[in-house]
């Protein structure tokens, strides 16, 4: 079959990059607008809960990752690209361009859900307020526990820490990571087992794509108080900052704990290469 003439090289990348995130924002924030604003309505047909919203954003991962994988090496968060851009080799001139990306498959991801929930967030939430926010972005303690912007931030690095330390493992082919193009729905997994365990004090953004797009979307959209925290408080930083110093420490224990320890003689199958997902084309 002829195909048109592909972009250049780094332009495939970003669009891989724009549609890996998109696709994870579709499901991730799909999934909140349903379980708050649906549930919140009485619907019976909606289904609602934390464990369907930990499980729609990892099954989001999951897929995203996949769908962008091979072009781009699946990133699709600004935390891992800078990780690999300080440990792994991945060209610190491609970062910009990625978070780029990253960004803006989120913001149009969000303003999807938006617009198809529209008339449900309005009949929820008609001011548009701190009652429908965490539909598209977090809050300190979900906007109603006693968290404050520094206690979410500590969470935020935690977080991200540990999702970086275990994605270096699982793409470690001198780590017995998972095989047969499994890692992807590993990864998933990661981010079901953070929501589940480090979900309260901040949301688990831990990505910071994944906020700040959305977030955006939803201060054009009519949250005017979108940038801020149930407190009044500038809070759109946390999930941002967070997440960029969390990735660089969980990446760099892994390597300093785990990769420089792993003896030559006992790699993994395929040796000491990078796999293709997260790798540092």
């Amino acid at each position: 079959m002829a195909h048109g003439p592909r972009l250049p090289e780094l332009g495939r990348e970003m669009a891989a990059e724009f549609a890996g995130t998109l696709i994870l924002i579709l499901f991730g924030a799909g999934v909140v607008a349903q379980a708050v604003a649906g549930s919140g309505l009485g619907d019976p047909q909606s289904l609602g809960g934390h464990d369907a919203i930990t499980w729609a954003w990892g099954i989001g991962v999951t897929l995203g990752v996949y769908v962008s994988a091979r072009i781009s090496g699946g990133h699709i968060n600004p935390a891992v690209t800078l990780a690999l851009a300080v440990f792994k080799g991945f060209p610190w001139r491609k970062v910009g361009p990625f978070w780029v990306a990253q960004t803006a498959g989120a913001f149009v991801a969000a303003l999807i859900v938006r617009w198809n929930y529209s008339e449900v967030l309005a009949k929820f939430d008609p001011g548009h307020t701190l009652k429908s926010q965490g539909v598209f972005s977090t809050l300190p303690g979900n906007g109603t526990l006693p968290v404050g912007t520094w206690g979410a931030f500590r969470d935020q690095v935690i977080g991200t820490a540990i999702l970086l330390f275990v994605v270096l493992a699982l793409t470690d082919l001198r780590n017995s990571p998972p095989l047969a193009n499994m890692t992807p729905f590993v990864i998933g997994l990661l981010v079901v087992a953070i929501g589940m365990a480090w979900g309260t004090d901040a949301g688990y953004a831990i990505n910071p794509a994944r906020d700040f797009g959305p977030r955006a979307a939803q201060f054009i959209t009519g949250y005017g108080n979108a940038w801020r925290d149930q407190n009044g408080d500038f809070y759109f930083w946390v999930p941002i900052g967070g997440p960029l110093i969390g990735g660089i420490i969980g990446a760099g224990l892994y390597l300093l704990l785990i990769g420089r320890n792993i003896p030559e003689e006992d790699q993994g199958p395929g040796g000491g290469e990078p796999r293709p997902e997260y790798d540092v084309r």
